[in-house]
């Protein structure tokens, strides 16, 4: 059997804004939108993984809420866990270390973007809430 990769994310938001970031053009599913986050590394909760991997993409200090949702996704390549937990920048600003670009968008403004195939569940239930 495939082994399943975990990975985390953040869903950060700003009022009516959450933040999405692009992927860099040089990586898998390059220039497509995603949720800041990474994989989980061993030893490590997915809470103290998602704070270490803001910290190294963004330079931001997390600070990590409850479980938003969790989906399982098949690329080509791997096979993915995706844990989205809510939550909010404790300390900096988003600086762009690893991604194309970073946005802030409405929940009306998710179709104007391509995302990472493994995002679509997750869009739709905040395009829901």
């Amino acid at each position: 059997m495939e082994e399943i990769v975990d990975v985390v994310a953040a869903l950060i938001w700003d009022k009516d804004k959450f933040m999405i970031c692009q992927r860099p053009a040089h990586k898998a599913r390059g220039l497509l939108w995603e949720f800041v986050g990474g994989k989980v590394e061993a030893g490590e909760s997915k809470q103290e993984a998602l704070i270490r991997e803001c910290e190294e993409e963004l330079a931001i200090e997390l600070s990590v809420k409850e479980e938003f949702m969790s989906v399982v996704h098949e690329y080509p390549d791997i096979k993915v866990r995706l844990t989205l937990f809510n939550a909010t920048i404790k300390n900096g600003v988003p600086q762009k270390l690893e991604h194309n670009d970073i946005r802030w968008i409405r929940r009306d403004e998710i179709p104007q973007f391509a995302f990472c195939p493994a995002d679509i569940e997750i869009l739709k239930r905040i395009m829901e809430s």
